[in-house]
């Protein structure tokens, strides 16, 4: 099992870099960041966790710049979106990003993604809400052409490009694993396409099913041809309680990410992480 750590970074709470350090000094093996470029003021769809949604929604660092900084001050943790708004962002140059800190990470870089769940923040950057798996799947496609071909196009509906030459190449091969959140209906097809992984989240328990779907997971992975091992599970927000971890372990899970106080004063931060560093201990 692996253990990683996830924190809304923001400008008031301990930066991504002294995060990084501590986490990698307790033993941790990732940490994530969150990403959502604002949070639109009109607030008409609800936020999936609670009645009021957090201030640290609207106030995230950009992933890519904060993750960099974690990087920078740290020599083996990995560093990842958890995750990246794929539908929010050009996908060159997200491509370019990701291909520029897995380069300056030394192949460090987990690629965590999803389509977004704020109705107004999607449509904010022109695309249309009930499109915006189609327009994943594409910009994910046409990311994978950029990073694995040294001349790459790509034409689809929505990503359109003739060939072209994107340099540095990611140092991780072919390129980073690229995990998909969610929990739908369709979010294995997603994962057999064109990901290396599951990132669900768990909401103060273990995703429902998770055994069960973990196993028809990895089946689907055989089925079509890829090597079940290669398809990692990873529960986001995972809850800091030994039996939670030791029976997501038995479900085959292979990483569970804790989260930290987002709101609270660096020595708070701290406090909670060392909770967490007894609990893998």
């Amino acid at each position: 099992m692996l253990y990683g750590l996830t924190i809304f970074a923001t400008e008031y709470t301990l930066g991504p870099a002294e995060v990084a350090r501590a986490a990698e000094e307790r033993g941790f093996e990732s940490l994530w960041l969150p990403e959502h470029t604002h949070m639109p003021a009109s607030l008409r769809t609800p936020w999936p966790g609670g009645s009021v949604m957090p201030r640290e929604y609207s106030h995230t660092h950009d992933p890519f710049v904060a993750l960099t900084w974690a990087a920078a001050a740290t020599r083996t943790l990995k560093v990842g979106t958890s995750i990246c708004l794929v539908v929010q962002r050009d996908p060159i140059v997200t491509a370019k990003q990701v291909a520029s800190l897995d380069q300056l990470s030394g192949g460090r870089f987990l690629f965590g993604i999803g389509a977004g769940w704020n109705v107004e923040e999607v449509e904010n950057h022109g695309t249309p809400f009930r499109r915006r798996f189609a327009v994943l799947r594409e910009r994910v496609l046409a990311m994978r052409a950029l990073w694995t071909e040294e001349e790459a196009e790509f034409h689809g509906r929505y990503v359109d490009f003739d060939k072209v030459w994107l340099h540095p190449k990611p140092a991780q091969k072919p390129h980073p694993p690229v995990l998909m959140g969610g929990d739908g209906a369709t979010t294995f097809d997603r994962v057999i396409e064109f990901c290396d992984g599951w990132l669900p989240i768990a909401r103060g328990r273990p995703p429902p099913g998770i055994r069960e779907k973990t196993v028809e997971l990895r089946r689907r992975a055989e089925a079509a041809g890829r090597d079940p091992a290669s398809i990692s599970v990873s529960v986001y927000t995972c809850p800091a309680a030994r039996e939670v971890v030791d029976e997501l372990e038995r479900a085959g899970v292979d990483r569970v990410i804790f989260l930290l106080p987002s709101s609270a004063e660096p020595a708070e931060v701290l406090r909670v992480m060392d909770d967490h560093a007894r609990l893998i201990r």
